[in-house]
């Protein structure tokens, strides 16, 4: 089973260099609507998580493939397209995406760097913001921390047109190293204090490579324009957690809209820079 994962580990990092991308090749295909985009995951909070995933676009079927380690063995990560369809440009947090200095990014400081879910990346069912704490279908890491995931969708256009603004983030971190997660490590999630926020809180983050070239800087507003197939899930499906994801995502859309304005400094307009 490992050498199997070590394979397609390695399938996947050779993939782009088999495919000869470049930037400009990249913006090329995305604007016609093909092509294959990697992303290399980084940890994030000291989690030791690392992986590669694949963007491959035929039109507007989405193939997302990742490979990753060094998760929670056992446990749910939810994980999820980040970003902005609409030109402007966001990035992984740092360490000082910390602002409250309590020793973890949670979900609510890294928001602000990474953007809001434009995609849900579920084994099944409903990918759209809505389904972002759906741990129910997210993928499950192995009794050795990894996680395979492969799944291809219908996206919408503003997806295709702006790949390269969006970037993947897999959440659920082991403070404590218990390898589970539980309120000893980290407390409570500020998304829902029924939740831990060990499985909240981001464990990686990866952009697509050559993202931000002649993206707007951070600060624009994003609206979510996931999957194109799976609009309106009926909020009834969410658990609380979901519900709280969804409400913080409202909350950062509203503060992005109050300093965009104030940047710019005439109410009402579109400003594309915070």
């Amino acid at each position: 089973m490992i050498a199997k994962r070590t394979s397609r580990l390695a399938a996947l990092v050779a993939l782009p260099a088999a495919l000869a991308l470049t930037v400009g090749a990249s913006s090329q295909a995305a604007a016609e609507g093909t092509g294959a985009f990697q992303i290399n995951l980084a940890q994030l909070n000291d989690s030791g998580s690392k992986g590669t995933a694949m963007l491959s676009l035929q039109g507007n079927r989405l193939t997302v493939k990742i490979e990753s380690e060094g998760l929670v063995p056992g446990q749910p990560h939810a994980q999820h397209l980040h970003g902005s369809t609409d030109g402007h440009d966001f990035h992984c947090p740092d360490a000082s995406a910390d602002t409250n200095g309590d020793g973890v990014i949670n979900n609510t400081e890294a928001t602000v760097d990474y953007g809001n879910i434009n995609i849900s990346l579920t084994t099944k069912g409903p990918t759209d913001m809505m389904s972002g704490l759906a741990v129910d279908r997210m993928p499950v890491a192995d009794a050795q921390g990894k996680l395979s995931y492969q799944r291809t969708l219908t996206v919408s256009q503003a997806v295709v047109d702006h790949i390269k603004d969006l970037h993947i983030v897999q959440h659920g971190i082991d403070r404590n190293n218990n390898q589970k997660y539980d309120f000893d490590g980290a407390g409570k999630s500020e998304l829902d204090p029924k939740l831990p926020q060990e499985a909240t809180a981001p464990t990686n983050c990866g952009e697509v490579k050559g993202a931000a070239v002649g993206s707007i800087p951070v600060g624009g507003v994003e609206t979510g324009t996931g999957p194109s197939e799976e609009q309106g899930v009926p909020f009834a499906v969410l658990g609380a957690g979901g519900a709280a994801f969804v409400a913080l995502t409202g909350v950062l859309t509203v503060m992005r809209r109050r300093k965009t304005l104030l940047a710019a400094g005439r109410p009402g307009s579109n400003g594309s820079a915070a």
